[in-house]
C-alpha cells in the first residue's frame, strides 16, 4: 500500500476564512481553486477542509444538517468536484472533516427523531426520561452548559455533548453506523483521499448514565461520556471499511491533551494517526514542557507509527500571538515542524505569520463557545471588561480571521465585507511574501522541499536533545544519511560542539549560524540544519 501521507505536508483551510471567490464575504470552493497554485508553491501535498456541508452554523459547520451536499455559502457539489479535480491535477490530495458524533438539530434525522416517541428514527439519538423532574444525570457539555435539553413535545431529554443545537447520535444503534459509513462512501466516490474525524472518541456507544466526577477546581471531569467501551472496535470497523477503497488516510481528533490517551488510538488496526494536542495545544511556550513532550513523542511512536505536529488550528489562538513569537522564533518553530518525525500540519495564515483576531465587543464574536462564556459572565453580574475577558479567553475566533492575501481592501480576501471582522496584521501580506525570496513564506516552502528531497526526513529515526539552555536539537538518522536541526530559542548567542563530519545545509536567516570544524555558533533566536552523508548505506 502506498502510504502517501508518510511524505506529505498537510495544510488546514478554515472554509469561511480562506478565500472568497464570489464576492459575498465568505470563503468558498471557487476561492480555494484560485489559490491552489499558491499552495503548490508552498509545498502542500494535502488540504484539510473544515466542514463544508449544509449547516445552520451554530458551531461554524460542526453542526451538520445534510451530510451529502455542499453548503450554498461554499458553492455546489459541482464546485466541489471541480476543486478536487484541479487539486489532484496539481498533486494535492483532499482531506474532508467529518462530524460523526452529532448532527444539527435541523438535520432531517433529528426532526424525525423528535417528532414522536415511536418514530423509527427515535433511537438514532439519545433520549432519556427525566429523573426526579430534572436531567438524567450531571453531564455537562464541552461548552460548559448542561448536556441535556428537554423536548417539551415528547417530555424527554436529548443529549448534546456540545451546543444544544448539536444532538449526539446513538452509536449503539447499528442503523446509525450504516448510514454514516454510506456517507463516507459518498465522499470517497467524489475523490476524497482521507478523513479528519471530529471528536471521534466522544461517540456514545453504551447506555452508561453514571454521573461524571468533579475535579478539585470545581470543573467537571469528562470520564463516562468519552472513551466508552467499544470505541476501539468501532475504529477497527471504520478502518476496515475505508481501507477497502484504497489508500484512504484517517486522522482522529481525540478530545484530550494527554499523550497516554491520544497515542493508543493510533495503534496498527485503528487510525493512521491522531492529533497530538499534548504538544500542539500548549497555551504558552514553556521550553522545558515543550521539549519534554517532544521527547515523549519521539520515544513512544516507533516503527510505522508517527504522531502529528502542528502549532495552529481553528480551535486555538494563532501561535505567534499565543507564544509571543516574532518572525525569527517562528522560523525556528517551522524548522522543527518540518524536521521532527511526524506528520506536519500547517494552519492557513501561519505560513505568513498572521496574528490573532481579538473581540473588542460582543458584536465582534462569531464563535458560540466565546458567546456562551460572555453571557455566563453577564449572568454572574461581572463588568463588561470582565465579560470581554471571559469571551476572549474562551473564544476560538482568534484564528478564524480571514486570510491576509494582499494590501487591497479586506486584505484581498473578498470584495465584500468579510463574515468576521477584518483587523490589520503586523506582517507582510501573502502577495508581498511570495515576491520576497527571504520571506517567512519562502523559508517554510524551502523546508517543505527539503522534506520531500531528503529520505532521512521521511524514514529516519528521531531523537530530541537539549544541549544548552533554551536550545533544542532534533537528530534524524538512517543508513547513509544523518541530519540535525538545531534551534536556539534563547535571546543570547550560543556555541555548541558537534561530532565531526557535519556540513551546514540551511539557516533560519542569512548569517544566523556558522560552522567552524565541529563548533556550531548560533545567533539569538536562530536555527540551522546540518547534514552528514555516511558510508553505512543499507
Amino acid at each position: 500500500m502506498n502510504q502517501w501521507w508518510k511524505h506529505t505536508v498537510f495544510y488546514q483551510i478554515y472554509m469561511p476564512s480562506f478565500c472568497d471567490g464570489n464576492g459575498d464575504g465568505i470563503g468558498d470552493f471557487i476561492g480555494i481553486r484560485s489559490k491552489l497554485e499558491y499552495l503548490k508553491q508552498l509545498g502542500v501535498g494535502c488540504v484539510w477542509l473544515t466542514p463544508f456541508y449544509p449547516s445552520p452554523k451554530v458551531d461554524q459547520g460542526y453542526d451538520v444538517s445534510d451530510y451529502e451536499n455542499v453548503d450554498p455559502d461554499y458553492g455546489t457539489l459541482e464546485d466541489f468536484r471541480a476543486f478536487v479535480q484541479q487539486a489532484h491535477a496539481l498533486g494535492i490530495r483532499v482531506l474532508a472533516d467529518v462530524v460523526m458524533n452529532h448532527t444539527s438539530t435541523e438535520h432531517a434525522w433529528f426532526k424525525e427523531s423528535r417528532s414522536s416517541r415511536t418514530n423509527p428514527k427515535r433511537d438514532w439519538y439519545i433520549w432519556k426520561e427525566p429523573v426526579n423532574g430534572a436531567e438524567p444525570n450531571n453531564w455537562e457539555s464541552f461548552f460548559g452548559e448542561k448536556a441535556w435539553e428537554l423536548d417539551e413535545a415528547t417530555g424527554m431529554y436529548y443529549y448534546h455533548s456540545f451546543a444544544k443545537e448539536q444532538a449526539d447520535l446513538n452509536w449503539a444503534n447499528p442503523e446509525v453506523k450504516q448510514a454514516m459509513f454510506r456517507m463516507l462512501d459518498f465522499w470517497m466516490d467524489l475523490g476524497v483521499d482521507g478523513f479528519r474525524l471530529d471528536v471521534i472518541n466522544n461517540l456514545s456507544l453504551t447506555d452508561c448514565m453514571t454521573d461524571n466526577p468533579t475535579g478539585p477546581d470545581g470543573e467537571q471531569i469528562h470520564q463516562y461520556d468519552v472513551n466508552q467501551p467499544g470505541i476501539r472496535q468501532f475504529m477497527r470497523d471504520l478502518r476496515t471499511h475505508v481501507k477497502r477503497r484504497g489508500n484512504i488516510f484517517l486522522v482522529g481528533e481525540i478530545s484530550s491533551d494527554k499523550l497516554d490517551v491520544i497515542r493508543p488510538y493510533a495503534d496498527d488496526d485503528l487510525l493512521d494517526t491522531t492529533f497530538n494536542f499534548n504538544l500542539g495545544s500548549m497555551e504558552h511556550f514553556d521550553f522545558d514542557a515543550f521539549t519534554a513532550e517532544l521527547g515523549r513523542m519521539a520515544r513512544e511512536y516507533t516503527g510505522e507509527h508517527l504522531p502529528t505536529i502542528f502549532f495552529g488550528s481553528h480551535d486555538m489562538p494563532r501561535f505567534p500571538s499565543r507564544f509571543g513569537f516574532d518572525e525569527a522564533q517562528a522560523r525556528n518553530l517551522f524548522t522543527l515542524l518540518m524536521t521532527f518525525r511526524a506528520y506536519p500540519f500547517i494552519y492557513f495564515g501561519d505560513e505568513i505569520g498572521m496574528d490573532n483576531y481579538v473581540c473588542h465587543s460582543i458584536d465582534d464574536a462569531r464563535d458560540i463557545q466565546g458567546v456562551i462564556a460572555y453571557h455566563k459572565a453577564k449572568q454572574e453580574n461581572k463588568s463588561e471588561e470582565e465579560c470581554l475577558q471571559a469571551l476572549n479567553k474562551a473564544s476560538r475566533d482568534h484564528s478564524r480571521n480571514t486570510m491576509y492575501w494582499s494590501d487591497a481592501e479586506w486584505g484581498g480576501f473578498s470584495t465584500a465585507r468579510p463574515w468576521i471582522g477584518w483587523q490589520p496584521q503586523s506582517v507582510p501580506c501573502a502577495e508581498a511574501q511570495q515576491k520576497d525570496p527571504d520571506s517567512l513564506f519562502h523559508y517554510l516552502s524551502g523546508l517543505a522541499r527539503l522534506r520531500a528531497e531528503l529520505p532521512v526526513l521521511a524514514q529516519g529515526d528521531c531523537q530530541i536533545e537539549c544541549p544548552a539552555p533554551q536550545v533544542l536539537l532534533c537528530r534524524r538518522s538512517m543508513p547513509g544519511q544523518k541530519l540535525v536541526s538545531v534551534m536556539n530559542f534563547s535571546g543570547q548567542p550560543v556555541e555548541l560542539t558537534l561530532e565531526e563530519g557535519w556540513s551546514l545545509h540551511k539557516t533560519t536567516l542569512p548569517g544566523a549560524a556558522t560552522l567552524q570544524a565541529s563548533t556550531l555558533a548560533l545567533q539569538a533566536k536562530s536555527g540551522a540544519i546540518l547534514l552528514s552523508e555516511t558510508e553505512d548505506r543499507a
